[in-house]
């Protein structure tokens, strides 16, 4: 059974922080604070039936020793409304201290000039990978015959490629400047664009490190998780400066010293099996 506060949502004041050691792992204590983004639209709603599930379940699983000492931090419409800001420097410090977090939806106005908030946490906070875990549960209606042989985890990098968040509306004065710099400075390259005048622009950076890290992250996982192989998704056939860049470095620390013991490559596969 559960008691009738195991399940329901109270702002509380005290708690302990979960600590970060130097190994890297989590060291959690029996209260641990965690920050909570409760969210704009659907948010409060989604928020007030979540909490009562995450209390009951921590209650259930520890026998009641162990409870979560939840902490609202601010973000979005609400965040505006209080504090004039979208995006509070307290909030992303709250993050920074407790380590482990909860965003609820966030509503992104473009059309006001407010940036996504949902990326400016995510570069705020250099959350570089974003884990999707994607899997059939028994009884879940599906279109396809065999649902339970899909189970696969994504690796999404989060705060390089599109999601740097460099960009140029339409029409705008930097959309201008950044057009007329390409067209002195490469002149090829701008003439292969098309409708200059109206042409919104995104600039998207993939870096070496940060390939590296993300796929450093994914085999880690694999190799922890004994999962069978690891996929790299990417347009490099097109796009070789970036995407192609980004699967060569990523095969680089497939076939590094770090992983050599675990990794054999599709194309070393091939010609093993011949």
């Amino acid at each position: 059974q559960i008691p009738a506060g195991a399940g329901g949502y109270m702002q509380r004041r005290f708690g302990s922080s979960i600590q970060m050691l130097p190994s890297g792992e989590l060291r959690v204590p029996d209260d641990p604070i965690i920050p909570f983004i409760e969210g704009d639209g659907t948010g409060p709603d989604i928020w007030a039936a979540s909490v009562r599930v995450l209390d009951a379940a921590v209650f259930l699983a520890y026998e009641g020793t162990r409870k979560v000492q939840w902490k609202e931090v601010l973000a979005g419409d609400k965040a505006y409304v209080q504090t004039g800001e979208w995006l509070p420097k307290e909030t992303l410090d709250a993050f920074r201290e407790h380590y482990v977090g909860l965003k609820g939806p966030l509503s992104s106005r473009t059309d006001e000039g407010v940036p996504s908030l949902t990326v400016a946490i995510r570069q705020g906070l250099d959350l570089y990978a974003g884990l999707r875990p994607v899997r059939w549960f028994q009884g879940a209606p599906s279109p396809v015959k065999h649902p339970g042989r899909v189970d696969m985890v994504i690796f999404r990098e989060n705060v390089e490629d599109m999601y740097s968040g460099v960009e140029f509306s339409a029409g705008s004065e930097d959309a201008k400047k950044l057009f007329s710099f390409l067209s002195q400075t490469f002149p090829d390259k701008a003439s292969q664009i098309r409708n200059p005048e109206m042409c919104g622009y995104g600039i998207k950076p993939i870096s070496k490190e940060g390939t590296e890290r993300i796929i450093r992250a994914a085999l880690m996982f694999a190799i922890e998780n004994r999962r069978s192989s690891v996929t790299m998704v990417h347009k490099g056939n097109i796009m070789h400066s970036t995407e192609g860049a980004f699967r060569d470095w990523g095969y680089s620390v497939g076939r590094g010293p770090e992983f050599r013991d675990f990794v054999v490559t599709e194309r070393e596969s091939a010609i093993l099996d011949n």
